[in-house]
């Protein structure tokens, strides 16, 4: 006799084998990630030279994590991963790069049990959880360390929005503390996470349905009398979902006060860059994510800013965005995922639209792993609603979504292999982007670690002609001159920046290398103390103030510098050595007073 299998285990099953061959393709189209190297674009912030996250979860690293303004970001969480990683793997490349496609990987499978979850509808949810899954677009957040922010911080983000549903069910708040704590813990793995209470607004509408009203014939009295109540109805139901979720706001607007604070020096002033400027990069970034999304080609680990579009790029695109929001209002009338789903993609982008204008990029793919999903639900429901019942629609909207997914997949798979390493991303970054000065610098640094210094000044010169206040640049061009015995180039470069634009830690500390490389010793002290202010615990202008205070006979202060330096940094060796001759040193100062005693 066999064993029967009840209606309500049918889907269940189904639900569990959908989600099983999501995964694997994902893993598929991923696994390449585990052998990838770390690239030189933020890894070295995050882990190459950092040497808090380096020596795995202390209680330093704990301190600093929560402290530090370093790479111009607050995300403790994001820190602590990768100490985490570092803590029980020798192999860091592969231990970090395989949480990140871990958390991809647990995150499509969020996003389809939240969306299974709040809507019952199992083939949509699948779809737009693959897409999630295995779109180009989002390659660079899975095979770039440094983004590890982008995957950790979306974690929050699902989860939070898992337990809103069980709360928007039946409001309680022992259901809200929940949402309340993994938003925080979101915010302090990437402050992009401070749009998550707007999306919860929009869930609310769709697919939560808390705005829905008591339907029309049941109120008393005629038709304005109902329109009225009705209305009256909606403000107050907005005005009740506005204000449970005011403690998540302050939280946003804490984060907010906190990024701003964190990334003094970096954000473009407005006095460089208008704010037309910033508007019409903000319409045209808009339009081109969306371009990319239905046709993935020619995607780059940096694209250039554009400060000037033409007229009609700009206007064009802001009219297309009008012209998109008005018809998904429109339709969103009864198909409500269609207005949530476009304002969910414009709202999510607005921390990194450009408006507030961070780093020297136009756009970037990253920026696309959350708002993309606001598409996704457009294109999945929409397609659902279009199919019907029609059995042949059913059967060519299945072989049409294989055949997407399956290039995709393709697409993905190649684009996360430029990620490999650092030669093949900037190399492919220069193929497919005109005035790259970021990918010229980046190659020029890979090529100067590679011994191939004459090569690496070449392309460092091409980003400082492309851009000449570029800081990164300015900083590798004088550490390949006074490699290559040209420290009175080196020392032009960075006066000539100097005299422009404020410097940097780095800058300061190359500059000060070329001055005692001509002999102009106490120049260059000056310039290590000014480097230094920049940043109080930057190891390596400890270690060479250290050298030139003890080569000047200044023992004690070189003995400072040795300790701080040390501290950070204890594993190398000429540090090492340094700190333990001066201690030797004084400890035989020390015995010959003594002695003499």
């Amino acid at each position: 006799m066999g064993v029967s299998v009840s209606a309500t285990q049918k889907p269940r099953c189904l639900q569990f084998v959908v989600a099983g061959v999501i995964v694997a393709a994902t893993l598929v189209v991923y696994w390449q990630v585990r052998d990838h190297e770390f690239v030189f674009f933020d890894d070295p912030k995050y882990v190459t030279e950092n040497a808090y996250v380096q020596n795995g979860l202390t209680f330093e690293g704990v301190k600093w994590a929560f402290t530090t303004k370093h790479a111009h970001n607050w995300h403790p969480l994001t820190w602590l991963s990768l100490m985490l990683d570092c803590e029980f793997s020798d192999e860091w490349a592969g231990s970090c790069h395989t949480t990140n496609l871990l958390f991809h990987v647990t995150n499509t499978l969020l996003l389809f049990y939240f969306l299974k979850l709040a809507t019952g509808s199992l083939w949509p949810a699948a779809f737009a959880s693959a897409l999630f899954a295995l779109h180009p677009l989002h390659a660079e957040s899975v095979a770039w360390v440094a983004e590890r922010k982008d995957v950790l911080s979306t974690f929050f983000w699902l989860l939070t929005m898992l337990v809103y549903v069980p709360y928007a069910r039946r409001p309680a708040l022992s259901r809200y503390a929940p949402v309340l704590i993994l938003f925080a813990l979101g915010l302090m793995a990437k402050p992009m996470v401070v749009t998550l209470p707007f999306a919860l607004l929009l869930l609310d509408y769709w697919p939560l349905r808390r705005f829905e009203l008591i339907p029309a014939s049941k109120a008393a009295g005629g038709k304005h009398k109902r329109r009225v109540k009705d209305n009256k109805a909606q403000k107050q139901t907005f005005v009740r979902l506005v204000a449970e979720k005011v403690p998540l706001f302050a939280l946003s607007a804490a984060s907010c006060i906190v990024t701003l604070w964190v990334q003094q020096g970096i954000r473009v002033p407005a006095h460089a860059l208008r704010i037309e400027n910033r508007v019409s990069n903000a319409m045209v970034s808009y339009v081109v994510y969306l371009y990319k999304m239905v046709w993935p080609a020619r995607l780059a680990a940096f694209y250039p800013y554009t400060k000037t579009w033409p007229l009609w790029q700009a206007a064009g695109a802001g009219l297309l965005l009008l012209a998109v929001t008005v018809l998904m209002i429109w339709w969103g009338r009864k198909r409500g995922y269609t207005l949530v789903g476009w304002l969910w993609y414009l709202g999510t982008l607005v921390p990194v639209i450009g408006l507030v204008q961070v780093g020297l990029q136009s756009h970037a793919d990253r920026y696309t792993y959350v708002p993309l999903i606001g598409i996704f639900i457009v294109i999945a429901w929409g397609a659902a609603d279009i199919i019907g019942n029609s059995s042949y629609r059913k059967v060519a909207a299945a072989v049409s979504a294989v055949v997407i997914l399956a290039a995709l997949a393709v697409c993905t798979w190649i684009q996360a292999g430029y990620w490999h390493n650092n030669i093949a991303l900037y190399e492919h970054a220069l193929k497919v982007t005109a005035n790259n000065h970021v990918a010229h610098n980046n190659l020029g640094v890979v090529l100067r670690n590679q011994g191939k210094t004459a090569e690496a000044l070449e392309h460092f010169k091409a980003a400082v002609k492309i851009f000449p206040m570029y800081t990164d640049a300015v900083v590798n061009l004088a550490a390949g001159l006074v490699d290559e015995g040209r420290p009175e180039e080196a020392i032009f470069y960075c006066e000539n920046f100097l005299q422009k634009a404020r410097g940097s830690c780095q800058l300061h500390n190359n500059y000060a290398n070329a001055l005692k490389n001509v002999g102009r010793t106490d120049e260059a002290v000056k310039q290590y103390y000014k480097a230094l202010e920049f940043d109080k615990n930057a190891w390596q202008v400890h270690g060479n103030l250290g050298i030139l205070l003890e080569n000047l006979g200044k023992y004690d202060e070189a003995l400072k510098h040795y300790r701080a330096s040390f501290k950070v940094n204890p594993n190398h060796p000429d540090i090492r050595k340094g700190l333990e001759r001066l201690q030797e040193r004084q400890r035989q100062s020390s015995q010959k007073t003594e002695s003499g005693n």
